[in-house]
C-alpha cells in the first residue's frame, strides 16, 4: 500500500509541476504576437484537456484502490479475527503445557 501511495503522490506532483508549466505558458503566451501566440495558445489549450484528464484517471485510480482496498479487508478480517482465536487457545495451551512441565498446577 506504501507504494502505492508515494506512486499517486508522483502523480499529483506531476500534474502540480503540468499545472505551473501551463501557468508559465499563458504568460509568455501573452507576450508573444501573432501566429506563435495562436500556437501557445493551441498547446496551452492541449495541456488543460490533458492536464484534466489525467486529472480524472487519478481520481477514478484513487477510488478504485480505496474499494479494492476496502473489499481485502472486509474479507480478511474474519479470518484474521479467527486467527487470533487459534493463537490465543495456542498461547493458553503452551502456557498450561510449561506449567504441567514445571510442576505448576
Amino acid at each position: 500500500m506504501t507504494a502505492k501511495k508515494s506512486t499517486t503522490q508522483e502523480l499529483e506532483d506531476v500534474l502540480t509541476e503540468i499545472g505551473q508549466k501551463i501557468e508559465e505558458l499563458v504568460k509568455k503566451g501573452a507576450e508573444a504576437g501573432g501566429e506563435l501566440k495562436e500556437e501557445i495558445e493551441q498547446k496551452i489549450n492541449d495541456l488543460k484537456e490533458n492536464k484534466t484528464t489525467l486529472e480524472a484517471e487519478l481520481k477514478k485510480a484513487k477510488e478504485l484502490l480505496k474499494k479494492e482496498y476496502k473489499e481485502k479487508k472486509e474479507e480478511l478480517e474474519p479470518r484474521l479475527e479467527e486467527s487470533k482465536g487459534f493463537v490465543r487457545a495456542g498461547l493458553r495451551q503452551i502456557g498450561q503445557g510449561l506449567k504441567i512441565l514445571f510442576g505448576k498446577k
